[in-house]
């Protein structure tokens, strides 16, 4: 192709509102495009999840203590153990699917790698494994439940 018939081309385009364009003679092509400044993305709509903060200041709040709280009479304390925790947020299952029995029970014996039970987080279901050997003495979450990151979901005890 001519390298006149090139700049003519050019020419046109820049003449034109046209952004791209591409031209083929036989075996021979050409294709010219004009870099405009690309239009500045909207930003995603934010979702406010908080409240407003109040207008007036909100008033003195007393130093919490820093030693865990004791249970009341009525209620039951903690087992004492190795605590395991969810990894992530989602739904918690005790067994494979339902029907099924559940993967460890209250005095199940489990190894290093045994599954606890699922977490389903957006449709995809995570096994989760024990990270001690020991015996379950507490299962604290309930079966098709949320469960929150870091809430204990199993109490191990490792002495047994």
């Amino acid at each position: 192709m001519d390298i006149r018939k090139v700049k003519k081309l050019i020419e046109l385009l820049e003449a034109s509102d046209i952004d791209e364009l591409e031209i083929r003679e036989g075996e021979e092509s050409v294709r010219l495009s004009r870099h405009r400044q690309a239009p500045t993305p909207m930003p995603y709509p934010i979702a406010m999840g908080y409240p407003p903060p109040p207008a007036e200041p909100a008033p003195a709040r007393e130093p919490v203590a820093a030693a865990a709280p004791e249970p009341s009479p009525g209620e039951p304390s903690m087992p004492d153990g190795h605590r395991l925790t969810s990894p992530m947020v989602g739904t918690y299952y005790a067994s494979p699917s339902p029907g099924a029995s559940a993967f460890v029970d209250v005095g199940t014996r489990v190894k290093v790698g045994d599954t606890l039970c699922i977490i389903e987080a957006m449709k995809i279901l995570n096994q989760i494994e024990a990270d001690r050997a020991g015996v379950v003495v507490a299962v604290l979450a309930e079966n098709g439940q949320p469960v929150e990151y870091g809430q204990p979901l199993f109490i191990i005890d490792t002495t047994r």
